[in-house]
């Protein structure tokens, strides 16, 4: 007990140190903009920034306020790093609980040696684990975030994103269920980000790099499906771990089948390697109930406001009965995807990505 609390204690102190450095080195982009020795590829991003934090509250209705109105130039690369735990025969990822935000399943270090550290104690317990570099994360309104280092160099789509998914949880949080945060938040961002493109003459992304991520999506779904069914199953401690282990192995060998020809998969390459059940609840928590969301804003007549209100109308509900909610709308999107599919003419190869994962049965 006295190891834990010393651990809880280190925890929010370096969690607040850390803040506090942030917002220490904050420089507003409106006097970044009008100083002459500003670097001009800075500027022009920084200008990007403004831009998209006004179709945010403009288009999206989000409540910008002043986050992302100043800069903050980081020591390190990244803001913090991420870390995720499942039990080794479980897709349920381990829950931390804060005394602001509720619990969510994951625990953020500003410190990369401190992540390593709870890392390697977490591993000797028997957990799978994930520890990755976060570029930005949010204060829910907390603190007036600023844009940090480590994204403002990104693409103006990719940075659209970023902040349309931040912004978002400033719109609406609800404690203690991470999976729904941040499948709303992906969801405004997933929405917004086509009109955005439109109005700034960007164009979408390539239909190659498209199917590449819905095919690597495909087998890593097929993947958790079944693992989820042999975890559930009444086989033995050891076949489990067998079975556990051929799954991931056909996982990559799928992947290195369907990524043949591939020109720009080190992404990908590099999220199939590490994939265990860390990683794969940690797609959950951010992918699988954004298609629900989808669907909310389209029932919403694709009102944003309207939308933010059945949001919060859901948010409000058990969660139990919440997820019931969003696993019908799920299921309505679905169906209706696979009818328009199945109404159009097929040609050139089918994708492999179940028939591939079969085998590992």
């Amino acid at each position: 007990m006295l190891l834990a609390g010393c651990e809880t204690v280190h925890f929010y102190s370096q969690a607040a140190t850390g803040q506090l450095k942030i917002l220490a080195g904050r420089e507003p982009i409106d006097r970044l903009l009008r100083d002459e020795e500003t670097d001009p590829k800075l500027r022009r991003q920084l200008e990007w920034v403004q831009s998209i934090r006004a179709y945010a509250a403009g288009e999206l209705h989000l409540p910008v306020g002043s986050a992302y109105s100043e800069f903050t130039q980081l020591e390190q690369e990244y803001a913090l790093w991420n870390l995720v735990a499942a039990p080794e025969f479980s897709l349920s990822p381990k829950r931390w609980c804060y005394p602001i935000a509720g619990c969510a399943s994951y625990r953020g270090y500003f410190n990369k040696r401190d992540a390593q550290v709870q890392e390697q104690r977490l591993q000797a317990q028997g957990y799978d684990v994930y520890l990755g570099p976060v570029p930005a994360y949010s204060t829910l309104g907390w603190f007036d975030d600023p844009v940090l280092s480590s994204f403002v160099d990104w693409k103006p789509d990719r940075l659209a994103s970023l902040l349309f998914h931040e912004l978002a949880h400033r719109r609406l949080y609800i404690g203690g269920d991470t999976q729904f945060n941040e499948s709303f938040a992906t969801a405004v961002s997933r929405i917004a980000l086509p009109d955005w493109r439109r109005r700034n003459g960007i164009p979408a992304p390539k239909v190659a790099n498209v199917e590449q991520a819905r095919r690597v999506n495909g087998l890593m779904v097929s993947a958790r499906r079944q693992l989820q069914a042999l975890y559930a199953s009444d086989l033995s401690a050891p076949e489990k771990r067998q079975r556990k282990t051929q799954t991931l192995q056909r996982l990559r060998y799928c992947y290195r089948k369907e990524s043949e020809g591939w020109t720009q998969d080190e992404k990908f390459t590099q999220m199939i390697e590490k994939t265990n059940n860390a990683t794969l609840a940690l797609v959950s928590e951010y992918q699988s109930q954004v298609p629900a969301f989808v669907q909310l804003y389209r029932d919403s007549g694709s009102d944003w406001e309207a939308f933010y209100r059945a949001v919060e109308q859901l948010g409000a509900l058990p969660k139990p009965e919440r997820k019931a909610r969003l696993d019908a709308l799920t299921k309505r999107i679905l169906g209706s995807t696979a009818a328009q599919t199945s109404s159009k003419k097929v040609t050139g190869p089918s994708l492999h990505s179940d028939t591939c994962m079969s085998a590992a049965n």
